[in-house]
């Protein structure tokens, strides 16, 4: 018998551990390398998710400081106002409005009633349809007879009407629809027996309206 032949146990165990020993390294390996592509994939996604967050957060703050400087802008350069100067005859009305409006006077006192309209930059043609800035109408008409055109739209709820100080005197704020082509804001006032109609045709000039009802002044 050859003896050389026939395989020892141990180098049989050593055989099989080694195998063993191979095999889970094998499946180490492969678990070890599925896990790190999917750790990997994972990061992928997040890196772009948190990249495509951060640029959409920059974008947003880069419009944020652009419209912020150009409504300062806006604001700085309707500095310093300028002075409405009405008629003597009719009080002295007297309010400061921006720089950047243009004024046109369409009837001036010698027709009875005063009426001025303005606008940025230009003053359109006058019509009722069109939005200016500010229209101001001093006329002869009483304060409750001029209150009364607007009744009907303060009792469907289009208007809404408040008492207001103008320069110490009583006086009714008008805010909302005017007509269907007219949203913005209106006081009325009395001056000695004349009556004051000042309003805005469009929300969007409703700060500075605001603005220039707190600088009216006026001779009672």
């Amino acid at each position: 018998m050859n003896h050389h032949l026939v395989a020892r146990p141990y180098e049989q165990g050593t055989t099989n551990i080694w195998l063993i020993l191979s095999i889970v390294f094998i499946i180490l390996t492969v678990g070890l390398g599925g896990a790190f592509g999917w750790a990997l994939v994972n990061y992928m996604d997040q890196k772009n998710n948190v990249d495509t967050k951060v640029s959409t957060a920059v974008t947003a703050a880069v419009k944020a400081q652009a419209d912020k400087d150009a409504a300062t802008f806006e604001a700085e350069d309707k500095k310093p106002n300028r002075q409405f100067a009405g008629p003597e005859d009719f009080g002295s009305l007297s309010f400061s409005y921006p720089k950047t409006w243009s004024t046109y006077v369409s009837k001036d006192a010698s027709t009875g009633t005063f009426q001025a309209y303005l606008n940025p930059v230009l003053v359109p043609p006058v019509a009722e349809t069109t939005q200016y800035a500010l229209r101001v109408s001093i006329e002869t008409r009483s304060y409750d007879t001029v209150l009364n055109i607007y009744q009907t739209l303060v009792k469907k709820g289009d208007l809404k009407s408040s008492t207001v100080k103008i320069n110490g005197v009583d006086s009714t704020r008008l805010d909302g629809n005017f007509t269907k082509d007219i949203r913005g804001s209106a006081v009325v006032f009395k001056i000695r027996d004349k009556t004051v109609t000042i309003r805005t045709d469009a929300d969007t000039f409703k700060p500075d309206f605001n603005a220039l009802v707190a600088s009216i002044k006026f001779n009672s």
